[in-house]
């Protein structure tokens, strides 16, 4: 199971995100992301260079609220280059945005509220949404399981891989210990991400550094499979 640092806390992109790139270099993460708010665009730019440096597959989370604002942060993903686009939920507009860019796109299924963003929607909800990302040509889906308000995250990951099929199925938010982790893999998720977790300390509350966190992260991930 792929693990992806988001390079975020409280859902934005930190403002050290660049010295952050030059601190964790030697850790060869594989799998690095940021949000779409947080910092301008002209870092974001920047920080795409230094993740490619790094060799690292790039990630950008939408987190935009309204339909117009989604709309520009996959504007903005395209701009950028990225290779992965997560979140946001105007799926076709988005697709009609990165058609022919080669951007892989992950929607969020459920009903997402608020920033610091919710879960709404049901297991059924998911499951149908996701059946529809694939069969609109979406490379899978961004669930926020651990923000449900709605039914239980396992339950929704369930669902998720069931609507997926083959697609990818990313877990997004709130994972912050590696029962989480051994929770998201064993009902079939296909990548995880972490950010606010390392830079609060709350995965390994007995380490300071982001490099220990990281280290944990990585062996309690590579340990689970």
């Amino acid at each position: 199971m792929d693990f992806i640092f988001m390079l975020t806390r409280n859902d934005q992109t930190v403002t050290d995100c660049l010295a952050l790139c030059d601190l964790i270099r030697p850790l060869k993460l594989a799998h690095i992301g940021f949000k779409d708010v947080g910092v301008d665009l002209d870092t974001l730019h920047r920080l795409m260079g230094k993740i490619r440096q790094m060799g690292a597959s790039t990630y950008m989370e939408v987190v935009s609220t309204t339909p117009e604002a989604c709309l520009t942060s996959a504007k903005a993903a395209v701009a950028l280059g990225v290779e992965h686009l997560l979140g946001g939920t105007e799926v076709d507009a988005t697709l009609e945005v990165i058609r022919g860019t080669g951007i892989r796109y992950y929607p969020f299924p459920g009903t997402p509220v608020g920033h610091p963003t919710q879960l709404g929607g049901t297991s059924a909800q998911v499951e149908a949404q996701c059946r529809s990302f694939m069969a609109k040509g979406c490379a899978g889906a961004d669930l926020l399981a651990y923000r449900a308000t709605e039914d239980e995250p396992l339950n929704l990951i369930a669902a998720a891989r069931r609507g997926l099929g083959h697609g990818r199925l990313i877990v997004a938010g709130s994972i912050d210990s590696a029962a989480r982790i051994a929770s998201v893999a064993q009902k079939g998720a296909d990548a995880f991400t972490i950010g606010s977790a390392v830079f609060n300390g709350a995965y390994a509350p007995n380490k300071g550094s982001t490099l220990s966190q990281l280290a944990d992260v990585m062996a309690d991930c590579a340990r689970i499979g």
